[in-house]
């Protein structure tokens, strides 16, 4: 399956449960009648549908899982059954391996490529402002891990609601949009092996930092006039002001803080394509999962320095 034909399927099993009852729901008149006064009371139907579709969810609709051999045993995570990558403990930094690299000085293999068996399944966030890049990177991203797929919960967000963002924020106001987004993320971030691209705005609620941090968070961190340039003309909601550059240098200002919190920050500039955005990345990413090891991985280190041996 190629992603298009995995974004349709996560979408078919979404819209399968729920989206009838949304597309009908968003009307004024038959929220009366439903005793639905708003757009998100009528989005938790979703949530419980993706819960409900996860039931019936395999691995082909999510995931591209790469040959093993012998095959590893399945396992149970987010709804659907994943490979364990145990025997691809041996995977380390290419950045940090002479070997890694040609005698021009040229990586031999796709650092990117290698990420999946190191994350061992937690999905990866991308966060940023509105013209940040994140889907057009996001999906870059996820093909060249390979065993990624890519999600965008604006894209979800509008595919539940049968609605537009500009038509959300006009119908329900900001707040409204950003308790639909809230509820698209509680059910996204259930799911395994998938790079998320996220809303602008989506880390200035709290409680979405409880889902966020149960991946790796990347902050894709531009110039307002980078982005600017990128979207002047488009119907964002938010930059439909008389000095939209100075709206967004000052929403950018507002949030920096929040974006700061990323597990991974980086700097893009104007002259850098989706390819050298997400070099960076798998650059950066490697250099964080080395930083900060998982438990067990120290545990076992420990074990080994002191002499001891390790239970296999």
């Amino acid at each position: 399956r190629n992603d298009t034909q995995h974004k349709q399927t996560f979408y078919v099993f979404c819209g399968f449960f729920g989206r009838g009852w949304i597309q009908i729901c968003r009307f004024p008149h038959v929220r009366t009648q439903y005793k639905m006064k708003s757009l998100h009371t009528i989005v938790a139907l979703l949530v419980s549908s993706l819960s409900i579709g996860a039931a019936f969810t395999t691995s082909s609709f999510i995931t591209r899982p790469y040959a093993v051999a012998p095959a590893a045993p399945s396992l149970k995570a987010g709804g659907f059954e994943y490979q364990d990558d145990d025997q691809y403990d041996s995977i380390e930094n290419p950045f940090k391996k002479d070997s890694a690299y040609d005698e021009e000085g040229t990586l031999k293999v796709d650092a990117a490529r290698l990420l999946g068996p190191r994350l061992k399944g937690s999905s990866v966030y991308l966060v940023g402002m509105m013209g940040s890049g994140k889907s057009a990177v996001g999906n870059v991203l996820a093909k060249r891990m390979g065993t990624y797929s890519f999600l965008d919960t604006d894209t979800i967000v509008e595919n539940a609601t049968g609605m537009k963002i500009p038509e959300i924020f006009e119908s329900e106001g900001e707040e409204g949009f950003r308790d639909v987004e809230s509820q698209v993320l509680d059910s996204v971030h259930a799911y395994v092996r998938c790079v998320v691209s996220t809303g602008g705005g989506i880390v200035c609620r709290a409680k979405n930092w409880s889902k966020l941090q149960s991946g790796i968070v990347i902050f894709l961190d531009v110039e307002p006039d980078v982005i600017m340039s990128r979207i002047e003309g488009t119907d964002r909601p938010l930059l439909q002001t008389e000095n939209p550059l100075e709206t967004l240098t000052n929403l950018l200002e507002e949030r920096r803080g929040k974006y700061e919190q990323a597990d991974v920050t980086v700097k893009i500039t104007a002259s850098m394509d989706e390819n050298a955005v997400v070099n960076e990345i798998a650059k950066e990413m490697h250099q964080f999962i080395d930083e900060n090891p998982p438990a067990w991985k120290q545990a076992k280190e420990k074990a080994q320095a002191e002499g001891l041996d390790w239970v296999q």
